[in-house]
């Protein structure tokens, strides 16, 4: 009997990637504007191999760019960049279409929410804030909470602990196959693939979708609505 669901963040239930990619064209643009002499493509291409290096939330990217493209940093079309990425973000933190009426069937329900996160706790909790949805989640769980990363077992405890539910009573969903899905069946959930989400980066940030031949997961969701059927389903 499923008691409760956890959802990861990025990617299953806001777009992250469409955020990351819209904010780094703004910041890209400001920067040429305010003196930045790189073309907009490899500007663009040189950012994302960074982030692939130090991580989608490093927070002194702008500074390791302009270090990499000329040599030195202006903090005059560092600050040009940070603002511009800080107000292209805000525009693109919002759910998925059907996120909020499918989180309020879940509570309809009697069904416990939460998020098991490897976004630093600041980062997670803005987003979930800028969304509007942090009231729907009795569980919280980001990286700082574990000090580690799924598919780790540690994260998915700690989350289950706080819902005080078995692994059996819970499925998880995720668009990452090797850390959301694999890491959720490892610790006996179901699991529910976030194929809608599921992308893979390519140059300069663009995306394309990710279908792997075989997500293994319990169900593979085309909308985050359906994850209320795969609820229905699993409690049939």
């Amino acid at each position: 009997m499923i008691k409760a669901v956890l959802f990861d963040l990025d990617n299953t239930l806001i777009d992250f990637m469409l955020m990351k990619r819209r904010s780094c064209e703004s910041a890209v643009n400001a920067m040429k504007e305010a003196g930045l002499k790189t073309g907009k493509q490899k500007t663009l291409e040189s950012l994302f191999r960074l982030y692939d290096k130090y991580g989608m939330e490093y927070k002194t990217i702008f500074q390791k760019l302009l270090k990499k493209l000329t040599g030195s940093i202006d903090y005059s079309i560092v600050s040009e960049g940070v603002v511009a990425y800080r107000r292209a973000k805000m525009s693109y933190v919002r759910p998925y279409p059907g996120t909020v009426p499918a989180l309020l069937r879940l509570r309809r329900m009697g069904i416990r929410l939460g998020i098991v996160s490897d976004a630093p706790s600041i980062n997670a909790w803005i987003r979930l804030v800028e969304m509007h949805i942090t009231d729907f989640f009795d569980a919280v769980v980001t990286f700082d909470d574990t000090g580690t990363t799924k598919p780790s077992p540690l994260p998915f405890k700690a989350a289950l602990k706080r819902l005080n539910v078995k692994p059996e009573e819970c499925m998880f969903v995720g668009d990452y196959v090797n850390k959301d899905i694999k890491g959720a069946s490892a610790m006996g959930m179901k699991t529910a693939f976030a194929k809608y989400g599921a992308v893979i980066v390519e140059k300069g940030g663009k995306t394309r979708p990710y279908r792997p031949r075989q997500s293994g997961a319990d169900y593979e969701l085309r909308d985050v609505s359906e994850v209320v059927s795969a609820v229905k389903n699993a409690n049939s």
